[in-house]
Protein backbone atom coordinates (compact mmCIF):
# COMPACT_ATOMS: atom_id res chain seq x y z
CA UNK A 1 0.00 0.00 0.00
CA UNK A 2 1.32 3.45 -0.79
CA UNK A 3 -0.76 6.80 0.26
CA UNK A 4 0.79 10.28 -1.09
CA UNK A 5 -0.46 13.49 0.03
CA UNK A 6 0.40 15.97 -2.99
CA UNK A 7 0.20 19.31 -1.68
CA UNK A 8 -0.25 22.37 -3.27
CA UNK A 9 0.70 25.30 -1.06
CA UNK A 10 -0.45 28.13 -3.33
CA UNK A 11 -4.02 26.40 -2.55
CA UNK A 12 -3.01 24.71 0.68
CA UNK A 13 -4.77 21.79 -0.96
CA UNK A 14 -3.95 18.24 -0.37
CA UNK A 15 -4.76 15.67 -2.99
CA UNK A 16 -4.49 11.69 -2.38
CA UNK A 17 -2.89 9.45 -4.36
CA UNK A 18 -3.40 5.41 -3.39
CA UNK A 19 -2.06 2.45 -4.72
CA UNK A 20 -2.12 -1.34 -3.74
CA UNK A 21 -1.02 -4.01 -5.93
CA UNK A 22 -1.68 -2.98 -9.57
CA UNK A 23 -4.67 -0.71 -8.65
CA UNK A 24 -4.91 3.08 -7.87
CA UNK A 25 -7.54 5.80 -6.32
CA UNK A 26 -6.91 9.47 -6.71
CA UNK A 27 -8.77 11.83 -4.11
CA UNK A 28 -9.86 15.41 -4.79
CA UNK A 29 -7.78 15.99 -7.73
CA UNK A 30 -6.51 19.22 -8.86
CA UNK A 31 -7.56 19.92 -12.43
CA UNK A 32 -4.68 19.35 -14.82
CA UNK A 33 -4.01 15.71 -15.18
CA UNK A 34 -0.64 15.16 -16.32
CA UNK A 35 1.36 14.38 -12.98
CA UNK A 36 -1.66 12.13 -12.12
CA UNK A 37 -1.06 9.73 -15.51
CA UNK A 38 2.62 10.37 -14.93
CA UNK A 39 2.55 8.21 -11.38
CA UNK A 40 0.38 5.47 -12.67
CA UNK A 41 2.53 4.85 -15.62
CA UNK A 42 5.55 4.80 -13.05
CA UNK A 43 3.52 2.41 -10.36
CA UNK A 44 2.03 0.28 -13.46
CA UNK A 45 -1.21 0.87 -11.92
CA UNK A 46 -5.00 1.35 -13.74
CA UNK A 47 -6.80 3.96 -12.09
CA UNK A 48 -10.16 2.67 -10.52
CA UNK A 49 -11.76 5.20 -8.81
CA UNK A 50 -11.42 9.09 -8.24
CA UNK A 51 -12.70 10.18 -4.72
CA UNK A 52 -14.77 13.48 -4.31
CA UNK A 53 -15.43 14.38 -0.43
CA UNK A 54 -17.62 17.39 -2.29
CA UNK A 55 -18.20 20.01 -4.37
CA UNK A 56 -14.97 22.03 -4.02
CA UNK A 57 -15.53 25.82 -3.95
CA UNK A 58 -11.95 26.87 -3.70
CA UNK A 59 -10.60 25.01 -7.28
CA UNK A 60 -11.70 23.42 -9.96
CA UNK A 61 -11.22 19.49 -10.17
CA UNK A 62 -9.91 18.04 -12.99
CA UNK A 63 -12.41 14.11 -12.37
CA UNK A 64 -13.87 14.69 -15.71
CA UNK A 65 -11.34 14.83 -17.59
CA UNK A 66 -9.32 12.35 -15.61
CA UNK A 67 -11.64 9.50 -15.72
CA UNK A 68 -12.26 10.63 -19.60
CA UNK A 69 -8.42 9.07 -19.94
CA UNK A 70 -8.22 6.80 -17.50
CA UNK A 71 -11.68 5.04 -17.74
CA UNK A 72 -11.99 5.51 -13.81
CA UNK A 73 -15.24 5.66 -11.96
CA UNK A 74 -15.98 9.24 -10.29
CA UNK A 75 -17.59 8.68 -6.73
CA UNK A 76 -19.56 11.36 -4.42
CA UNK A 77 -21.59 10.99 -1.48
CA UNK A 78 -24.96 10.61 -0.93
CA UNK A 79 -27.23 13.31 -2.63
CA UNK A 80 -24.73 14.55 -5.06
CA UNK A 81 -26.19 16.06 -8.33
CA UNK A 82 -23.93 16.86 -11.92
CA UNK A 83 -23.94 16.94 -15.09
CA UNK A 84 -21.47 14.01 -15.64
CA UNK A 85 -21.76 10.64 -15.15
CA UNK A 86 -20.67 9.60 -11.64
CA UNK A 87 -21.69 7.24 -9.04
CA UNK A 88 -23.37 8.14 -6.23
CA UNK A 89 -22.18 6.35 -2.68
CA UNK A 90 -24.08 5.39 -0.22
CA UNK A 91 -23.24 5.84 3.30
CA UNK A 92 -21.05 3.05 4.72
CA UNK A 93 -20.60 1.57 1.60
CA UNK A 94 -16.99 0.10 0.72
CA UNK A 95 -14.86 0.39 -2.19
CA UNK A 96 -12.30 -2.42 -3.21
CA UNK A 97 -8.67 -0.82 -4.40
CA UNK A 98 -5.90 -3.69 -4.31
CA UNK A 99 -5.86 -5.55 -1.14
CA UNK A 100 -7.26 -2.23 0.63
CA UNK A 101 -10.66 -0.97 1.13
CA UNK A 102 -11.95 2.67 1.42
CA UNK A 103 -15.18 2.98 3.48
CA UNK A 104 -17.58 6.00 2.52
CA UNK A 105 -18.87 8.32 5.31
CA UNK A 106 -21.65 10.49 4.84
CA UNK A 107 -20.99 13.67 7.04
CA UNK A 108 -23.30 17.04 5.90
CA UNK A 109 -22.37 19.89 7.23
CA UNK A 110 -19.67 21.76 5.36
CA UNK A 111 -21.96 20.92 1.92
CA UNK A 112 -24.85 18.13 1.93
CA UNK A 113 -22.80 15.82 -0.09
CA UNK A 114 -19.98 16.08 2.35
CA UNK A 115 -18.39 12.36 2.61
CA UNK A 116 -14.81 11.36 4.19
CA UNK A 117 -13.31 7.95 3.14
CA UNK A 118 -12.20 5.54 5.97
CA UNK A 119 -8.61 3.77 4.85
CA UNK A 120 -8.67 0.22 6.17
CA UNK A 121 -5.31 -1.84 5.13
CA UNK A 122 -4.55 -5.40 3.84
CA UNK A 123 -5.52 -6.62 7.93
CA UNK A 124 -9.02 -4.82 7.37
CA UNK A 125 -7.70 -2.63 10.50
CA UNK A 126 -8.89 0.98 9.93
CA UNK A 127 -5.78 2.95 9.26
CA UNK A 128 -6.14 6.93 8.19
CA UNK A 129 -9.36 9.25 7.16
CA UNK A 130 -9.42 11.51 3.82
CA UNK A 131 -11.44 13.79 5.58
CA UNK A 132 -12.23 16.41 2.76
CA UNK A 133 -13.77 20.06 4.30
CA UNK A 134 -15.03 18.16 6.95
CA UNK A 135 -12.61 18.01 9.69
CA UNK A 136 -9.34 20.15 9.46
CA UNK A 137 -5.91 20.04 11.32
CA UNK A 138 -6.84 22.49 14.07
CA UNK A 139 -10.49 23.57 12.18
CA UNK A 140 -14.13 22.29 10.64
CA UNK A 141 -15.08 22.99 7.48
CA UNK A 142 -17.23 26.14 6.89
CA UNK A 143 -20.52 25.87 7.06
CA UNK A 144 -21.41 28.77 4.91
CA UNK A 145 -20.39 28.00 1.28
CA UNK A 146 -23.59 25.64 0.72
CA UNK A 147 -26.24 27.97 1.84
CA UNK A 148 -29.61 28.07 0.15
CA UNK A 149 -33.08 29.11 0.12
CA UNK A 150 -34.20 25.96 1.99
CA UNK A 151 -31.10 25.54 4.11
CA UNK A 152 -29.33 28.13 6.38
CA UNK A 153 -25.52 28.15 8.17
CA UNK A 154 -27.05 27.64 11.30
CA UNK A 155 -28.55 24.16 9.60
CA UNK A 156 -25.20 23.35 7.93
CA UNK A 157 -23.24 23.84 11.41
CA UNK A 158 -26.02 21.69 12.83
CA UNK A 159 -25.24 18.80 10.77
CA UNK A 160 -21.48 19.00 11.05
CA UNK A 161 -21.95 18.62 15.08
CA UNK A 162 -23.84 15.26 14.04
CA UNK A 163 -21.43 14.19 11.89
CA UNK A 164 -18.96 14.93 13.81
CA UNK A 165 -19.89 12.99 16.58
CA UNK A 166 -21.59 10.62 15.47
CA UNK A 167 -19.39 9.48 12.83
CA UNK A 168 -15.67 10.90 13.56
CA UNK A 169 -15.22 11.06 17.02
CA UNK A 170 -16.09 7.45 17.11
CA UNK A 171 -13.08 6.32 14.91
CA UNK A 172 -10.29 4.79 16.83
CA UNK A 173 -7.98 7.63 18.42
CA UNK A 174 -4.61 6.25 16.75
CA UNK A 175 -5.99 6.61 12.78
CA UNK A 176 -4.33 9.64 10.84
CA UNK A 177 -6.28 11.99 9.93
CA UNK A 178 -5.29 13.51 6.15
CA UNK A 179 -7.47 16.74 5.13
CA UNK A 180 -8.23 18.36 2.00
CA UNK A 181 -6.87 21.60 3.16
CA UNK A 182 -4.60 23.49 5.69
CA UNK A 183 -3.64 27.05 6.53
CA UNK A 184 -3.77 29.42 3.94
CA UNK A 185 -7.15 28.43 2.64
CA UNK A 186 -9.93 30.25 3.24
CA UNK A 187 -12.39 27.20 3.79
CA UNK A 188 -11.79 27.44 7.28
CA UNK A 189 -10.55 30.00 10.23
CA UNK A 190 -8.19 28.43 12.34
CA UNK A 191 -6.08 25.56 10.11
CA UNK A 192 -3.03 24.64 11.10
CA UNK A 193 0.43 24.41 8.95
CA UNK A 194 0.65 20.85 9.98
CA UNK A 195 -1.01 18.90 6.78
CA UNK A 196 -1.88 15.84 8.78
CA UNK A 197 -2.51 14.63 12.30
CA UNK A 198 -3.69 11.69 14.16
CA UNK A 199 -7.64 11.83 15.20
CA UNK A 200 -6.80 11.51 19.30
CA UNK A 201 -4.46 14.64 19.21
CA UNK A 202 -7.01 16.09 17.43
CA UNK A 203 -9.71 15.46 20.31
CA UNK A 204 -7.20 17.12 22.40
CA UNK A 205 -6.46 20.48 20.56
CA UNK A 206 -9.39 21.02 17.94
CA UNK A 207 -12.10 23.45 19.85
CA UNK A 208 -14.81 21.87 17.57
CA UNK A 209 -13.99 18.20 18.75
CA UNK A 210 -14.60 19.69 22.41
CA UNK A 211 -17.16 17.07 23.89
CA UNK A 212 -18.12 19.56 26.36
CA UNK A 213 -19.77 21.51 23.22
CA UNK A 214 -23.57 21.53 23.28
CA UNK A 215 -24.59 21.81 20.30
CA UNK A 216 -26.16 25.69 20.22
CA UNK A 217 -22.24 26.34 21.41
CA UNK A 218 -20.85 24.49 18.65
CA UNK A 219 -23.26 26.44 15.90
CA UNK A 220 -21.88 29.61 17.59
CA UNK A 221 -17.90 29.13 17.81
CA UNK A 222 -17.84 27.77 13.93
CA UNK A 223 -19.85 30.60 12.46
CA UNK A 224 -18.27 33.40 14.66
CA UNK A 225 -15.69 35.40 13.36
CA UNK A 226 -15.86 33.86 9.62
CA UNK A 227 -14.24 36.34 6.62
CA UNK A 228 -16.18 36.58 3.66
CA UNK A 229 -15.94 33.99 1.40
CA UNK A 230 -13.67 34.84 -1.91
CA UNK A 231 -16.23 35.90 -4.97
CA UNK A 232 -14.95 33.03 -7.15
CA UNK A 233 -15.70 29.89 -4.44
CA UNK A 234 -19.97 29.99 -5.94
CA UNK A 235 -18.48 30.03 -9.61
CA UNK A 236 -15.63 26.96 -8.99
CA UNK A 237 -18.25 25.39 -7.13
CA UNK A 238 -20.68 25.10 -10.06
CA UNK A 239 -17.95 24.74 -12.34
CA UNK A 240 -17.42 21.51 -10.82
CA UNK A 241 -20.91 20.22 -10.90
CA UNK A 242 -20.80 20.39 -14.55
CA UNK A 243 -18.38 19.49 -17.83
CA UNK A 244 -15.59 22.00 -18.18
CA UNK A 245 -13.38 22.69 -21.20
CA UNK A 246 -10.91 19.86 -21.73
CA UNK A 247 -7.80 21.42 -19.40
CA UNK A 248 -5.61 20.38 -22.13
CA UNK A 249 -7.03 22.44 -24.49
CA UNK A 250 -6.74 25.44 -22.28
CA UNK A 251 -3.35 25.16 -21.32
CA UNK A 252 -2.65 24.93 -24.96
CA UNK A 253 -4.45 28.10 -26.19
CA UNK A 254 -2.88 29.92 -23.46
CA UNK A 255 0.97 29.16 -24.37
CA UNK A 256 0.02 31.07 -27.75
CA UNK A 257 3.16 33.55 -27.86
CA UNK A 258 1.91 37.39 -28.87
CA UNK A 259 3.59 40.08 -30.44
CA UNK A 260 3.25 43.17 -29.24
CA UNK A 261 0.66 44.98 -31.51
CA UNK A 262 -1.17 41.84 -31.34
CA UNK A 263 -1.67 42.62 -27.47
CA UNK A 264 -2.47 46.35 -27.84
CA UNK A 265 -5.41 44.91 -30.40
CA UNK A 266 -6.48 42.44 -28.04
CA UNK A 267 -6.61 44.97 -24.96
CA UNK A 268 -8.12 47.82 -26.75
CA UNK A 269 -10.51 45.64 -29.29
CA UNK A 270 -11.46 42.53 -26.96
CA UNK A 271 -11.06 43.91 -23.69
CA UNK A 272 -8.24 41.85 -22.67
CA UNK A 273 -6.33 42.27 -19.60
CA UNK A 274 -2.38 42.35 -18.99
CA UNK A 275 -1.39 39.87 -15.72
CA UNK A 276 2.06 39.96 -14.83
CA UNK A 277 2.89 36.84 -12.92
CA UNK A 278 6.97 38.05 -12.69
CA UNK A 279 8.68 38.85 -9.59
CA UNK A 280 8.02 42.12 -7.86
CA UNK A 281 11.08 43.68 -8.47
CA UNK A 282 10.86 42.77 -12.01
CA UNK A 283 7.68 44.66 -11.88
CA UNK A 284 9.03 47.62 -9.91
CA UNK A 285 11.79 47.45 -12.34
CA UNK A 286 9.55 47.91 -15.92
CA UNK A 287 6.07 46.69 -16.69
CA UNK A 288 3.39 47.07 -19.26
CA UNK A 289 1.00 49.78 -18.71
CA UNK A 290 -2.20 49.31 -16.76
CA UNK A 291 -0.87 45.63 -16.14
CA UNK A 292 -2.05 44.27 -12.85
CA UNK A 293 0.61 42.29 -11.05
CA UNK A 294 -0.09 39.20 -8.94
CA UNK A 295 3.58 37.38 -8.64
CA UNK A 296 3.26 33.97 -9.19
CA UNK A 297 5.84 33.68 -5.92
CA UNK A 298 2.80 34.68 -3.41
CA UNK A 299 -0.51 33.07 -3.37
CA UNK A 300 -1.26 33.47 -6.66
CA UNK A 301 -4.00 31.90 -7.55
CA UNK A 302 -6.67 32.85 -4.62
CA UNK A 303 -5.23 36.54 -5.48
CA UNK A 304 -6.29 36.42 -9.30
CA UNK A 305 -10.08 34.62 -7.59
CA UNK A 306 -10.40 37.15 -5.38
CA UNK A 307 -9.77 40.38 -7.68
CA UNK A 308 -10.73 39.54 -11.24
CA UNK A 309 -14.08 39.20 -10.56
CA UNK A 310 -14.89 38.48 -14.47
CA UNK A 311 -14.03 34.46 -14.58
CA UNK A 312 -14.07 34.73 -18.29
CA UNK A 313 -11.76 37.60 -18.69
CA UNK A 314 -9.65 37.67 -21.51
CA UNK A 315 -6.46 37.53 -20.13
CA UNK A 316 -2.63 38.18 -21.51
CA UNK A 317 0.07 36.90 -19.17
CA UNK A 318 3.59 38.59 -18.91
CA UNK A 319 5.26 35.59 -17.76
CA UNK A 320 8.89 35.04 -16.55
CA UNK A 321 10.50 32.73 -19.08
CA UNK A 322 9.95 29.23 -19.10
CA UNK A 323 7.13 29.54 -16.19
CA UNK A 324 4.20 30.35 -19.09
CA UNK A 325 2.73 26.95 -18.77
CA UNK A 326 2.56 26.88 -15.14
CA UNK A 327 1.06 30.42 -14.80
CA UNK A 328 -1.87 29.48 -17.35
CA UNK A 329 -2.10 25.80 -15.00
CA UNK A 330 -2.10 27.32 -11.84
CA UNK A 331 -5.28 29.42 -13.30
CA UNK A 332 -7.07 26.79 -15.09
CA UNK A 333 -7.01 25.34 -11.19
CA UNK A 334 -9.70 28.38 -10.17
CA UNK A 335 -11.73 28.22 -13.29
CA UNK A 336 -9.63 31.64 -15.53
CA UNK A 337 -9.77 29.40 -18.68
CA UNK A 338 -9.50 32.15 -20.81
CA UNK A 339 -5.84 33.20 -20.99
CA UNK A 340 -5.08 33.81 -24.95
CA UNK A 341 -1.33 34.11 -24.82
CA UNK A 342 1.57 35.65 -23.28
CA UNK A 343 3.40 38.48 -24.37
CA UNK A 344 6.43 37.28 -26.64
CA UNK A 345 9.58 38.15 -24.57
CA UNK A 346 7.64 40.29 -22.25
CA UNK A 347 8.34 43.86 -21.21
CA UNK A 348 11.59 43.86 -23.57
CA UNK A 349 9.62 42.63 -26.60
CA UNK A 350 7.14 45.12 -25.94
CA UNK A 351 9.90 48.00 -25.88
CA UNK A 352 11.18 47.04 -28.95
CA UNK A 353 7.91 47.63 -30.62
CA UNK A 354 8.32 50.89 -29.53
CA UNK A 355 5.79 50.89 -26.31
CA UNK A 356 6.59 52.79 -23.45
CA UNK A 357 7.24 51.12 -20.25
CA UNK A 358 6.70 52.07 -16.44
CA UNK A 359 8.22 51.59 -13.21
CA UNK A 360 6.92 51.92 -9.86
CA UNK A 361 8.10 54.02 -7.48
CA UNK A 362 9.34 52.32 -4.42
CA UNK A 363 11.38 53.92 -1.27
CA UNK A 364 13.03 51.97 1.23
CA UNK A 365 11.49 51.91 4.94
CA UNK A 366 14.79 54.18 5.95
CA UNK A 367 14.26 57.33 3.51
CA UNK A 368 13.50 60.30 5.15
CA UNK A 369 10.89 61.01 2.49
CA UNK A 370 8.45 58.91 4.55
CA UNK A 371 8.88 60.83 7.89
CA UNK A 372 6.85 63.68 6.37
CA UNK A 373 4.82 61.65 4.10
CA UNK A 374 1.01 62.70 4.75
CA UNK A 375 -0.46 59.69 3.82
CA UNK A 376 0.01 55.87 3.89
CA UNK A 377 -2.24 53.11 2.42
CA UNK A 378 -1.83 49.65 4.42
CA UNK A 379 -3.14 47.33 2.61
CA UNK A 380 -2.78 44.47 5.23
CA UNK A 381 -5.99 41.96 6.52
CA UNK A 382 -7.84 43.78 9.43
CA UNK A 383 -6.10 41.47 12.29
CA UNK A 384 -2.27 42.95 11.00
CA UNK A 385 -4.01 46.09 11.13
CA UNK A 386 -5.08 46.25 14.08
CA UNK A 387 -1.92 44.42 16.04
CA UNK A 388 0.49 47.12 14.80
CA UNK A 389 0.28 50.08 12.04
CA UNK A 390 1.67 53.33 11.07
CA UNK A 391 0.05 56.07 12.82
CA UNK A 392 -2.81 57.68 11.12
CA UNK A 393 -1.87 55.33 8.25
CA UNK A 394 -5.24 54.54 6.16
CA UNK A 395 -6.69 51.06 5.80
CA UNK A 396 -7.99 49.56 2.68
CA UNK A 397 -7.41 45.54 2.66
CA UNK A 398 -6.23 44.19 -0.46
CA UNK A 399 -9.18 42.09 -0.89
CA UNK A 400 -11.26 45.08 -0.36
CA UNK A 401 -9.26 47.35 -3.09
CA UNK A 402 -11.92 48.16 -5.56
CA UNK A 403 -14.61 49.38 -2.88
CA UNK A 404 -12.48 50.81 -0.84
CA UNK A 405 -10.89 53.35 -3.82
CA UNK A 406 -14.08 55.44 -3.02
CA UNK A 407 -12.34 56.50 0.11
CA UNK A 408 -9.22 57.73 -1.68
CA UNK A 409 -8.09 60.93 -3.96
CA UNK A 410 -6.65 60.00 -7.64
CA UNK A 411 -4.53 62.57 -7.50
CA UNK A 412 -2.96 62.23 -4.07
CA UNK A 413 0.26 60.69 -3.11
CA UNK A 414 -0.30 57.36 -1.25
CA UNK A 415 2.77 55.24 0.02
CA UNK A 416 1.72 51.95 -0.10
CA UNK A 417 2.65 48.86 2.43
CA UNK A 418 1.77 45.31 3.62
CA UNK A 419 3.67 42.85 5.31
CA UNK A 420 6.63 42.31 2.95
CA UNK A 421 5.92 44.17 -0.28
CA UNK A 422 3.40 41.29 -2.03
CA UNK A 423 0.52 42.68 -1.38
CA UNK A 424 1.30 46.62 -1.76
CA UNK A 425 2.51 46.12 -5.37
CA UNK A 426 -0.42 44.37 -6.28
CA UNK A 427 -2.36 46.82 -4.55
CA UNK A 428 -0.42 49.87 -6.16
CA UNK A 429 -0.52 47.77 -9.37
CA UNK A 430 -4.49 47.89 -9.52
CA UNK A 431 -4.55 51.86 -8.45
CA UNK A 432 -2.34 53.06 -11.19
CA UNK A 433 -4.78 51.03 -13.52
CA UNK A 434 -7.83 53.11 -11.62
CA UNK A 435 -6.13 56.35 -12.52
CA UNK A 436 -4.16 57.24 -9.56
CA UNK A 437 -1.11 59.36 -10.59
CA UNK A 438 0.79 59.56 -7.81
CA UNK A 439 1.05 55.92 -5.70
CA UNK A 440 4.98 54.46 -4.41
CA UNK A 441 5.81 51.25 -2.84
CA UNK A 442 7.40 50.99 0.68
CA UNK A 443 10.11 48.01 0.06
CA UNK A 444 9.79 45.29 2.32
CA UNK A 445 6.75 46.64 3.75
CA UNK A 446 5.59 46.91 7.38
CA UNK A 447 8.37 44.14 8.56
CA UNK A 448 10.87 47.03 7.30
CA UNK A 449 8.62 49.98 8.34
CA UNK A 450 8.75 48.50 12.41
CA UNK A 451 12.49 48.42 12.27
CA UNK A 452 12.91 52.10 11.38
CA UNK A 453 11.49 55.40 13.23
CA UNK A 454 8.32 56.29 11.73
CA UNK A 455 5.79 56.72 14.44
CA UNK A 456 3.23 53.49 14.84
CA UNK A 457 0.46 52.70 16.58
CA UNK A 458 -0.10 49.44 18.46
CA UNK A 459 -3.35 48.79 19.26
CA UNK A 460 -4.84 46.17 21.50
CA UNK A 461 -7.67 43.87 19.97
CA UNK A 462 -9.35 43.93 23.74
CA UNK A 463 -9.82 47.49 22.82
CA UNK A 464 -12.37 48.05 20.30
CA UNK A 465 -13.26 51.73 20.94
CA UNK A 466 -10.14 53.11 21.01
CA UNK A 467 -8.92 56.02 17.95
CA UNK A 468 -7.40 53.18 16.00
CA UNK A 469 -10.51 51.55 15.40
CA UNK A 470 -12.96 54.89 14.55
CA UNK A 471 -10.49 55.51 11.79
Amino acid sequence: MKIQQLYTQCLAEATYYIVSGNEAAIIDPLRETEPYLKKLKEDKASLKYIFLTHFHADFVSGHVDLAKETGATIVYGPTAQADFNFYQGKDNEEFIIGDITLKLLHTPGHTLESSCFLLLDEEGKEYCLFSGDTIFIGDVGRPDLAVTSSISKEDLAAKLYTSLHTKITQLPDEIIVYPNHGKGSACGKNMSSETYDTLGNQKKVNYALDPSLSQDEFVQKVLEGLSTPPQYFPKNAMMNKQINKDVNEVITKGLSPLEADEVVYQVAKKGALILDVRSVDEYIEKHIPKSIFIGLQGAFAPWVGALIKDIDQPIILVAPKGKEKEAVTRLSRIGYDNVIGYVKEGALDWEEAGYATEEVPNVLASSEALKTAPFFLDVRRAGEYEDNHINESIHVPLSEIFEGVAELKKKQTYYVYCAGGYRSLIALSILKRLGFTSVINIQGGFAEIAKNNLPLKRCPKSCPQCECHKQ
